[in-house]
């Protein structure tokens, strides 16, 4: 009778008239590129059993704005903006990353007081890359009121990123040798007002959220990784850590002066969105309790390394001096070659190990270069992650993963 009524609507002969059929059926559902959760960027196409996750399939190319073989035509100092649009929610690990794979094939030895002071802008850009991260992960699940707290105390990490350098958010910060200018009063003021105020921000951040019955349960057991398989990815940060496995690019390889400070590396058990969110809620207290001995004890001297090749001269003696205008005027029309050779540099980014490979062939710029972004390699693990969960909990998995859109193109 059944089967007489689907024949008399006119419907397909394949068309599936068993309850099982129907039962079985799967639905493929579009998560993302669009807005909110997938950033307009990400696309994963989705096999669904009612709400639930049987397999996936994540797809990039949406951002691609071909950085790479730009910076192949640019040279060395211009570069730095390019590096502000990978992981733009801390951009002057960026910054100072690339300024360190420049002065390794350069061979520039930049002073300890600048040092110092790129120690101090990467730990403010970690704090607030760490804020973005769990504050919007808390969103995710339901809960505002964190995301409204925390973003008042990013505010003020970019007012101290002002007094740095002049710019907020994609930075420029520092050049090749150093800083571009000293820390004025105003911004050690700045650091030092935020080390007495965020403590107590954050610790009623934690209070909402660490032992919060109802965010616990949407995010214990959530998405977990293995310590195999975040190998096996090529997991580094926050991700890595929270897998169980204590590797951080400033103990492993330190650079920047990272060797003169003291500071535990937080690891997680299980790998899941919990202990990914509590990792990173650890690191932001470690970062200002480097942030603290950096400026407790900044060294004097000065704030660039004597590099005239690439270092740009002070504009007063541009006006006043000759060497100082010829130098001037070859460093900005990028008119000086840089040695040939191979180097790899790595620094500890928000979200993981962000990595140079440069290859100069003694031109005026990059014969090759490519990025190391970590966010490129946490996306890959995202579909096999999501299996079998629920799509509500896909969507915090994304968040506690912090994958960046500028990051998975390059």
């Amino acid at each position: 009778m059944e089967n007489q009524l689907i024949k008399n609507n006119n419907l397909p002969e394949a068309f599936p008239t068993d309850k099982e059929a129907f039962a079985n059926e799967l639905t493929t559902l579009n998560l993302g590129p669009s807005h909110p959760a997938t950033h307009g960027v990400f696309q994963n196409i989705l096999q669904m059993d009612g709400e639930r996750i049987v397999s996936g399939v994540s797809t990039v190319g949406y951002i691609h704005r071909a950085f790479e073989k730009i910076a192949e035509h640019r040279p060395f100092y211009q570069i730095t903006p390019l590096t502000d649009r990978l992981n733009y929610c801390s951009a002057p690990i960026n910054n100072m990353g690339w300024h360190m794979t420049v002065e390794k094939l350069l061979g520039i030895t930049v002073p300890k007081r600048a040092q110092y002071i790129r120690v101090i802008a990467m730990e403010l850009a970690r704090i607030a890359d760490h804020l973005i991260c769990n504050s919007i992960l808390g969103l995710d699940a339901g809960a505002f009121s964190g995301f409204l707290y925390v973003f008042q105390q990013r505010e003020k990490i970019y007012e101290i990123y002002e007094e740095i350098c002049g710019s907020r958010l994609t930075t420029n910060m520092g050049r090749v040798g150093g800083m571009e200018r000293d820390l004025s009063p105003a911004a050690i003021a700045k650091i030092k007002l935020l080390l007495v105020e965020f403590p107590i921000v954050w610790k009623e951040f934690e209070q909402l959220f660490n032992r919060n019955r109802i965010f616990m349960d949407r995010v214990i057991d959530v998405g977990p990784i293995s310590k195999e398989m975040a190998m096996d990815y090529g997991f580094t940060g926050p991700n890595l850590r929270a897998a169980g496995i204590d590797y951080d690019v400033r103990v492993a390889n330190p650079y920047s002066s990272y060797e003169d400070f003291q500071f535990d590396i937080p690891v997680g058990e299980n790998g899941d969105t919990y202990d990914r969110f509590m990792v990173r809620n650890e690191e932001i207290w470690q970062s200002l309790r480097i942030i603290q001995q950096a400026i407790d004890n900044l060294p004097e001297g000065p704030y660039h390394a004597d590099a005239p090749h690439f270092y740009l001269p002070e504009k007063q003696d541009v006006y006043t001096k000759m060497e100082a205008l010829i130098y001037h005027f070859k460093i900005i029309m990028g008119e000086i070659d840089a040695p040939a050779g191979e180097v790899y540099h790595s620094v500890e980014g928000g979200n993981g190990e962000v990595g140079y490979y440069l290859v100069s062939d003694g031109g005026r710029a990059p014969a090759r270069l490519h990025f190391r972004r970590p966010c490129f390699i946490y996306y890959q693990a995202y579909a096999e992650m999501a299996k079998g969960m629920m799509l509500s909990d896909a969507i915090l998995v994304l968040s506690s993963l912090n994958v960046i859109a500028g990051e998975l193109d390059a």
